[in-house]
């Protein structure tokens, strides 16, 4: 039997499903770190003494720059997530960039928004 060059189009369902809880969630993430760094959270120090403020500046601005990577982390993720899903309309979802074969679905489930198959991946890192 021929090896297979491509996911049939249930199995594109699967993974597409797969796919839009993963981007639901990771963008409720994001709205919330968002709105965490523009304040609207609620969890500030306007509120408290001015010597809890002096000691929380430090611890804040660590907090926002930490915040601030995990928003750029989190949309990337968003981004590559949604790549997938055009992939997936295109019927080229799952197929490795590199080596042209078919990335393992465990590596897709796993890592749905994968364009590399674990032995692609590894070569790339010498």
């Amino acid at each position: 039997m021929a090896e297979k060059t491509r996911y049939s189009d249930a199995e594109l369902e699967e993974f597409r499903a797969i796919i839009m809880e993963k981007l639901e969630l990771a963008q409720r993430d994001y709205e919330q770190l968002k709105n965490s760094l523009m304040g609207i959270d609620g969890n500030d120090t306007d509120d408290t003494s001015p010597t809890y403020k002096v000691l929380e500046e430090g611890a804040n601005t660590l907090s926002k720059e930490e915040t601030t990577r995990l928003a750029q982390r989190q949309l990337k993720f968003i981004q590559g997530l949604q790549a997938a899903l055009v992939r997936i309309e295109n019927k080229t979802y799952g197929i490795c960039r590199e080596t042209g074969k078919l990335i393992p679905p465990e590596r897709l489930r796993a890592v749905p928004h994968a364009t590399l198959s674990i032995e692609a991946k590894n070569s790339g890192k010498k």
